[in-house]
């Protein structure tokens, strides 16, 4: 089967889409497909685009039997409302002619990722011309988590986004989300159920495992064997609020052998590194992305870990980071509301997660005060069994991909009856 994929994201990015999108094509050129990628240079989550690769330039390169064509795009250095839809649609224009110049080739299916949405009218354009059949994998509701996050809650401009978001998404083939609840969105946008399926982002469970080596780190940084870690690992946007770490960390900064550790980089790093400096938080560091052989021995190195989420916003987004913790069978304080995603697989399966309050820095506090009392010092074989046991049953990347396929063959199928 010839796949083409319209991606803004994409290899060598080491978190997000871009991780998920160069590990599904990897996955299918190694099963027999040809595949072709449109997409931007790498440069999330630093907001900097990678050495050697420009902002400006067009560029092709061979990725793992990948076929991937980059596509210049304008990349803020502080990601405000106004730029960020500047840096969406810089790529939704450049990448036009590449899309176009796939034309020859013939492609079977294109998979268009959003975000970003500014590339679906000329997706559904060329498949529409080309007889080509489209799916749209949604990694993140742009609309709804710009709305989420107070750009416009409602309005004539909010009204005119959202009919013309419906209008698009119905006249793809498929349509795919990363949650259930994500899932329940498209099918009341589109009224198409039959369009829609479940197609999660998934985990290495093999090379992600409780098994790790959880002292690298403790080594590497000077660490004592009898600290406690609070991990945050991840993108530190605005969206994650993570503002109430370091208000977690001032309320408890006078508990002994108590460490936060905030690891990765985003638009928000720099503000949040500035107000721990003026907090005087001798008890929080920031590290920056570590190499992705490292990932198991950082996983495992957390007594807590922290997924936090703005209210609003974990409905729309379901964080990639959790499938990591899942899978080492890391303890988990996660800040949605209950009839969120996350909120709803904490109620479904008891004991994988502890849920709280979002944005509440003293239900933080007395929450990581609370289990961090609860739980003994990590030693081997110490381990979330709940956590680990869904991680195997529902995350494993071969079954995920292999449904995909088994999802375009039936398609490809139904056509020719």
């Amino acid at each position: 089967m010839k796949i083409l994929l319209y991606s803004l994201n994409y290899a060598p990015e080491l978190t997000g889409i871009g991780k998920y999108s160069g590990e599904m094509c990897e996955w299918l050129a190694e099963n027999g497909n040809e595949v072709r990628v449109i997409c931007a240079p790498p440069y999330y989550p630093q907001w900097q685009v990678d050495k050697p690769y420009y902002s400006w330039q067009y560029g092709a390169e061979k990725r793992q039997n990948v076929s991937v064509y980059r596509c210049p795009l304008f990349v803020p250095k502080q990601p405000k409302t106004i730029t960020r839809l500047i840096h969406l649609f810089s790529f939704g224009v450049s990448s036009l002619p590449v899309l176009f110049k796939q034309w020859s080739w013939k492609p079977d299916v294109v998979i268009c990722i959003e975000p970003t949405f500014f590339c679906v009218p000329a997706t559904l354009l060329f498949c529409k011309l080309r007889n080509t059949k489209s799916l749209l994998h949604i990694q993140d509701f742009e609309l709804d988590a710009m709305l989420g996050l107070g750009f416009g809650k409602s309005g004539l401009i909010a009204n005119f986004a959202g009919r013309i978001e419906r209008w698009l998404m119905r006249r793809f083939d498929l349509i795919s989300s990363i949650s259930y609840s994500m899932q329940q969105k498209v099918k009341d946008k589109t009224n198409q159920a039959e369009k829609v399926f479940y197609f999660p982002n998934w985990v290495d469970t093999d090379f992600l495992s409780p098994d790790a080596d959880p002292t690298f780190f403790r080594k590497l940084w000077g660490i004592s064997n009898t600290t406690r870690i609070v991990l945050y690992s991840g993108n530190m946007g605005k969206k994650q609020g993570l503002e109430i770490v370091l208000q977690a960390a001032a309320q408890l900064r006078h508990e002994p052998d108590l460490l936060f550790l905030m690891i990765g980089s985003g638009a928000a790093q720099e503000e949040l590194m500035q107000q721990a400096e003026e907090l005087k938080l001798e008890n929080l560091r920031f590290y920056p992305l570590q190499p992705y052989e490292h990932l198991p021995s950082l996983m495992v190195l957390a007594d807590l870990h922290l997924v936090v989420q703005k209210k609003g916003a974990a409905d729309s987004v379901l964080p990639s980071k959790l499938t990591t913790i899942l899978a080492v069978g890391g303890e988990c304080v996660i800040t949605a509301e209950e009839n969120t995603e996350l909120g709803l697989l904490c109620k479904e399966y008891p004991g994988i997660a502890i849920c709280i309050e979002p944005e509440n820095a003293d239900v933080l506090t007395t929450t990581l005060k609370k289990k961090l009392l609860t739980l003994p010092l990590k030693t081997p074989g110490f381990f979330n069994k709940i956590a680990h046991q869904f991680a195997l049953d529902n995350l494993k990347k071969d079954q995920i991909l292999g449904r995909l396929i088994s999802k375009l063959e039936e398609q490809k199928t139904a056509d020719h009856l």
